[in-house]
Order: structure tokens, then sequence, then C-alpha cells
């Protein structure tokens, strides 16, 4: 069972009715009447209690509540003066006031179906109560002052625990009709209280003396008052004033019985006329209540129209996210396989570009190379990139020496800087002449010159370089994604994208992993070549230099430069620049190929089947036309620039297939079409874009700055073990 119960709140019809009857009452020209039953009130209104002191109404009606008290704590009973009916049946009453006996007016009090156990002493008060109904309730005892009841008719204390009249009761000389349980009587016996009212008056009468008289002598107070004059002359004892007073008496009874008939023809034309403005005001209380009803329907209606139309709009959403989510899935679960796929490709790539470089470092230095060096074309290059090297790298330690001291000490990290941009500027402008020579003296200038060029011509750099990028932008997709479903409080899609992001997180660290690797092993080689430089060699760093940007022979490079358009921007989407050579050397064109099939290009040396049908599928797109003459190469550009190919953006790069695979694109996260203004700001400071990659948990959800005093992401709470920076073009 338990130890405490919810308040229970009234009902909004409860609540109508209550108010509608409550304004009924304050109209003009409204009856004697206040009736707030069945409100489900469990006390009374401090409302109603005022109108009834305020406009005298006679009728208080209460039954069918839940009160447990006729009075809230701080208000007088005064207020209910005015009351001649005071209806309180079938609620939880424990008890009446104590001051009930102020209710001077009050005639018929119903306190039928309670839990009443003692009636007050004040009761007998009421000295112009007819009627008192204390049927079904507690009772054990009758109050003695219940004798005071000098007008009581009908008495019902029926459904009690009373077995015991008090011997009070034969003082009413009014009362018609007592209604008890006679077989649960011990006083009067039940031989006696089976009989009726009368015997039991005539009962309590003997036992106090007094004589009988029946009700109907004593229904008015005239006659009360003639009956009190009528004893005083017996007690006189004037015997012939006894003669004349019976006869004015039997006249005065007449006439009285007269006044009485009179009386009750009234008294019955009263409660006509009264149960006709009850049924009048039954009437219009339905037609109200309908009213309500209909209005309540018509309220119902709308809101269900309007919970269809968002529950509608809500599936409409849900399915949107879910073909984004399953997108996404398969984005992913394809990258996954297609990294796994590329791993001998890359090994089988990364073999051929050490045997590259070993062949290089053996091929000795000619004279013919010495000869043809061009020391200026290729001290300028070296300066160039030196200098660029060295100004993006004083930048980046500027900005970074700014930010440090920004937070720290702001005055002296405005010297600082500018001293460091001073220096910055005086390097920029030095004279392009001296720092020239200078290149051509300083061996250790062209070293890091010919490390930096490497760095940058590396493909295989390259290729892990565009993949670490595929998949920040993968991440930050993902994240935007995620944040955007919090929003939308969707539960289930949580572990997925948390295995999603561990996935990609994986696959971002071996990546970095395999870029750190990379950059060790060119280091080791550019060690090898330092140490099979030889002392008396000159200019052995620019002749290296200028090799690594004449990588092919000046032939096969003008045979290259003939190759279509259309073959060699295949060949870059492919990541098959490798067979660039082979195309060149066999003069490959799109008409050749179309009579080509799967096994000649293996004998040509192209045995991947995935860049096989591609090579064969586009052949048959394009249109039937005589072969084209090798276009000469662009005499503007420069014998010194880069021939590697042009990057390509993450949504279009193509990977290189294993064989037996055919080619497929690195998918990207989904765009988030309704993506919302600054969903891809820092969650910190909601100002810069997010820039950094937190590890192992994979979100991107922060700046630079905020990023380096947290210690967990403020996404998922996880510990950050490294964070990496997104560059954004």
């Amino acid at each position: 069972m338990p130890l405490f119960f919810r308040k229970k709140k009234p009902s909004d019809d409860s609540k109508k009715r209550l108010e509608y009857q409550l304004c009924l009452s304050k109209e003009a020209g409204a009856d004697d009447i206040l009736d707030i039953s069945a409100c489900e009130l469990t006390e009374v209104p401090s409302t109603a209690l005022s109108i009834c002191k305020v406009l005298q109404k006679k009728v208080f009606i209460l039954h069918g509540n839940e009160l447990k008290a006729l009075l809230p704590k701080g208000c007088s009973i005064t207020s209910l003066a005015t009351l001649k009916v005071l209806d309180l049946h079938e609620n939880h009453l424990t008890s009446l006031p104590e001051d009930i006996g102020q209710l001077k007016m009050l005639q018929v009090l119903n306190a039928e179906k309670n839990q009443i156990k003692v009636l007050p002493e004040s009761i007998g008060d009421l000295h112009l109560l007819q009627t008192l109904n204390m049927k079904s309730n507690l009772l054990s005892e009758l109050p003695s002052t219940l004798g005071g009841l000098s007008s009581l008719r009908t008495l019902d204390i029926s459904e009690n625990q009373v077995w015991e009249l008090p011997m009070a009761l034969a003082h009413i000389r009014t009362l018609e009709c007592l209604t008890l349980d006679a077989a649960q009587m011990t006083f009067p016996p039940v031989s006696i209280c089976s009989g009726g009212t009368e015997d039991i008056q005539r009962f309590l009468c003997a036992g106090i003396g007094v004589e009988y008289c029946p009700p109907s002598q004593y229904l008015l107070p005239v006659l009360e008052n003639d009956r009190g004059l009528l004893e005083d002359d017996c007690v006189d004892g004037e015997q012939d004033a006894w003669q004349n007073k019976f006869q004015d008496y039997a006249k005065r009874k007449e006439q009285k019985q007269q006044e009485k008939l009179e009386f009750e023809r009234r008294l019955e034309e009263e409660q006509r006329e009264h149960a006709h403005l009850l049924h009048l005001n039954n009437f219009r209380k339905d037609d109200i209540l309908q009213s309500v009803r209909q209005e309540q329907e018509r309220l119902e209606q709308g809101v269900s129209q309007q919970q269809r139309a968002l529950e509608a709009e809500r599936l409409r959403l849900l399915g949107q996210l879910k073909l984004a989510e399953n997108n996404l899935t398969c984005r992913i679960a394809h990258l996954l396989q297609e990294n796994k796929s590329q791993k001998k490709s890359m090994e089988f790539l990364q073999a051929l570009e050490e045997d590259r470089i070993r062949l290089e470092q053996l091929t000795s230095i000619t004279q013919e190379e010495a000869n043809s060096l061009r020391k200026k074309e290729v001290a300028a290059a070296m300066q160039q990139m030196l200098s660029e090297s060295y100004s993006m790298h004083l930048l980046q330690e500027a900005n970074e020496v700014r930010r440090h001291n920004l937070v720290t000490e702001a005055c002296r990290s405005l010297e600082s800087l500018d001293k460091k941009f001073d220096q910055v500027l005086s390097l920029q402008q030095l004279d392009k002449t001296k720092a020239i020579a200078h290149i051509l003296q300083e061996e250790e200038m062209q070293k890091a010159a010919f490390q930096a060029l490497q760095l940058q011509k590396d493909s295989m750099h390259g290729f892990i370089r565009s993949q670490i990028r595929l998949i920040e932008a993968e991440l930050m997709q993902l994240t935007k994604l995620e944040v955007k479903r919090r929003n939308l409080d969707t539960e289930n899609l949580q572990e997925i994208l948390s295995e999603q992001r561990v996935a990609l997180t994986d696959l971002l660290q071996q990546l970095l992993k395999q870029k750190d690797q990379r950059e060790v092993e060119l280091r080791h080689i550019l060690a090898e070549l330092e140490m099979k430089s030889e002392s008396n060699q000159q200019n052995y760093w620019m002749i290296q230099y200028q090799r690594l940007l004449d990588a092919k022979p000046l032939s096969l490079r003008m045979q290259e430069a003939g190759v279509e358009q259309g073959l060699v921007s295949l060949l870059c989407k492919l990541s098959a620049e490798h067979y660039l050579p082979v195309i060149a050397h066999h003069r490959l064109t799109a008409e050749a190929l179309r009579h080509m099939t799967t096994a000649d290009l293996a004998k040509l040396g192209i045995r991947e089947v995935g860049i096989q049908k591609a090579l064969l599928s586009w052949c048959r797109t394009q249109e039937v036309s005589p072969a084209k003459a090798a276009q000469p190469a662009d005499a503007g550009a420069s014998p010194l620039a880069p021939s590697a190919p042009p990057l390509l953006s993450p949504e279009t790069q193509v990977l290189p297939c294993l064989p037996g695979q055919a080619v497929a694109e690195v998918p990207s996260a989904p765009k988030l079409q309704d993506e919302a203004p600054g969903s891809s700001e820092c969650v910190v400071c909601m100002e810069i874009q997010s820039q950094v990659v937190f590890l192992p948990c994979g979100h991107v959800c922060c700046c630079q700055t905020c990023s380096d005093v947290l210690q967990s992401c403020p996404l998922c709470r996880s510990h950050i073990s490294q964070r990496v920076r997104i560059y954004h073009h």
C-alpha cells in the first residue's frame, strides 16, 4: 500500500461547471440557489462563501464532491448565516463545524453518505431546523442538545451505529418522522422502535413524565404559545375559566387548522414553483454544457489535425535522415573496403618508387650533366623554394609565438612580433643576385632546397596527404551530421555514427603514421645521397636538383606531350600516371585502343584490370576521328617547372584499383542540404570555423585556439591524445 497519494486534480469539465455556476449565481435576477455539486472539490472555494454572504443565498448545494471539511481554514460560518437549505450528502466529511448553531435560519440539513462520527453540541441551537438527514454515517450516539430542535419534523439516523436514543428527543413535539435501524436498537426496545415514530415518542415522553401530544398541534409557533397559556391556567386550578378557555381553544384550533391548510397550499405551490425553476435551471445548464462540449470537440479535432500534421512532418524528416544515414554508411563502408584493397597496390607503387630512387642514386653525375648545369636557373628555383619555405616557416613560427604570448603577455608579444616581422621583411628584401651567389656557395642551402623539392615531388607522400584530407573532410561531415542528429533527439544513430567515426579515426591515424614513415624514408635517402657525394664534386646538390626537375629524358617527355589530353586526364584521375611513359612509347591513341583487348594491354605492361577496363570504356565513348598530330610543347613553359599532375579535389579523386576490381571513387560524407548556419563553427567560441580533428574520438568541433586549452572532447568527453590541424583551402 503506498504511503503517499498524489493529489487528484479536478477535470476540465468540473472546472468549467464550477466557473459557470459561480458566474450564473452573480448575474442580475439570479435565484437564491448556489449549486456547485459534482465539481470534484476538496474544499469549498472562498468565492462561493463570499457569494453566499453578499447575495444572501438561501440554498447551498454541495453534494457529489470530495469535501473533508465544510469550511476552509480561516473562514467563518457567519458567511452562511442566511442559508435555509444546506445539502452536503455524498462527500467525505468527518465532522460538522462546532459553531453550526449560528445558522439560525437553517431549515434543511442533509449530510447523508459521509463519515461523520459525532454531532456538535451547538446543533440544538437550530430552532428553525425542520429536516435533519444523517443517514449512512459513522454516528455512535446523539447529543442531548438535540432536544432543542423545536421545529424538527423529520430525523433520519439509519445506517449508523446508534443503539440508544437520548431522552431529550421527547421534547421535540413537532417530530413527525423518525427513521432508524430498529433491529439493532437497545433503547427504546426493538418492539417499541418497530412501532414507528408515535410509539417511540410516547415511550420517551412516559420516561420523562410528560404527556404525549400529536405533532400536528405544535406545527405553528402560535399554537405553542397557546399551549403554554393553557398549561399555566391548569396550574392555577380555576375550573370556571377552564371551560371558557377550552371553548376559545377549540375555536382557535379550528381557525389554526384552516390557516394550516392555507399554509400547506401555499407551501405546495411554492414547491411546485421551485421544482419548475429547478427544471428550467437544469435545462439551461444542459444547453450550456452541450455548447461547451461541442466547443471542446471542435478544439480536440483541431488539435488532432495539428498533431497529425506534425507527425507527418516528423516522419518525413526521419525518412530524409534515414536516407542520409544509409548513404553515409554505404560510402564509409565502401571507403574502408577500398582502403583495404589498395594496400597491395600501394606496396607495389612504393617498391617501384624505391627502385627508381635507388637507380637514380646509383647513377653517377657525368661530366655532361655538370657542363649542362643551368646554374642561374637552378639557383633561382632554389632561392624561390627556400624563400617560400623559410617565409612559411617564419610565418608559422611568428603565428605560434604571437598566439601563446597573447594569452600570457600581450604587450611583450607585440614588440617581439614586430621584430620578427621586420626580420621577415628584411629577408624578403635581399638582393636577388646576392642570394643566388650565396646559394651557389652554400651547399647546405642547396641540400635543403633539394629536400623540399623531393618532398613536394614525391607521389607517395602526395597520395597520403590527399587521403588524409579526404578522411578529415569525412570526419568533419560526420561531426556536423552528429550535431544535427543530436538536435533532433535521434538516439538510434549514435552507435552507427560512433562505429563509423572509430573506423575513420583508425584510418586517419594509420595514414598519419604512413606519412611520418614516408618522410623518414625520404630523409634516409637524402642521407645516403650525402654519404655517396664526392668531396671534389662541385655543384653536387644543384645537379641533383636539376635531375629531379628533369626526371624524364627529353625524348620521353616529348612523346608524352604528344599523348591525347583526354587520355592524360583519365590516367590522372585513375592515379596511374606511371603508365604514361608506356602509352607514349607505344603511341597509343583512342583509335588504337578501340581495336585492342585486355590481353593486348597486359602485353604492353598494363596489367591492372580496373585500369584496363577504364581505358577501353573511355575509348568507346570518344568519337571516331583521324589521329591527331602531336602538338608541340608550350614554348612559354619553363624547362624547370615541375611536371607533377594537378591535384584533384577530394570529392572527385579516384583511387587506383587492384587487379580484378573496377574503378571506384573515394566516397565522401554527404553534404547536408538543410545545414543550419554555423553548424561547422567552433562549439566553444562559436565564432571561428572548426579546424582541428581530435584523436582518438575523431570529432571536428573546435578551432585551433580553443583546442589548445582542452583536455577532453566537448562532444563526447573522451580524452584527447592527439590533435590534427585541418588547413581549409
